[in-house]
């Protein structure tokens, strides 16, 4: 299914609502944070998307590849990012724990309300982005945005 002509209006919502959750982040953390998402969720077509996206920004290689086993490799990420991370991690496995305070609570140390907010809403959408690719069988390495 091309769910962006399917269903075009909630598509554009979508749209928006990435658009307004980016607003004023750095680009390096709301890559940082979609990839996440995407592993956590086994979405390798939005995995593939935001990792090139990542590399084209210029984001170190070294990085790309620590990102799933970031707790482990601290030193490549500041303590905001790990912040970042850590909710990413808790909003995208909402049913196993919710999202324990200390998480939320370390977050808020590093974001403004706003900012905060704005990470909150990045991960909702691409959580929501992984949904709809992994639901409707999108293949990786094919990326539709050129297409629209």
């Amino acid at each position: 299914m091309n769910f962006a002509k399917a269903a075009p209006r909630a598509f554009k919502a979508l749209i928006g609502f990435d658009a307004a959750a980016r607003e004023d982040l750095d680009p390096a953390l709301v890559e940082l944070i979609q990839i996440r998402a995407s592993l956590l969720n086994g979405c390798a077509y939005c995995l593939h998307m935001h990792t090139s996206d990542a590399r084209k920004a210029g984001e170190d290689e070294a990085r790309l590849h620590m990102i799933g086993v970031w707790r482990e490799a601290r030193s490549f990420f500041t303590e905001k990012e790990q912040a970042a991370l850590a909710l990413t991690e808790a909003v995208t496995l909402v049913s196993r724990d919710g999202v324990p305070d200390d998480v939320y609570a370390q977050a808020s140390r590093h974001f403004d309300e706003a900012e905060l907010a704005r990470v909150l809403a990045l991960v909702l959408t691409i959580n929501t982005w992984n949904r709809i690719a992994l639901s409707t069988a999108k293949v990786a390495g094919e990326d539709e945005r050129a297409a629209r």
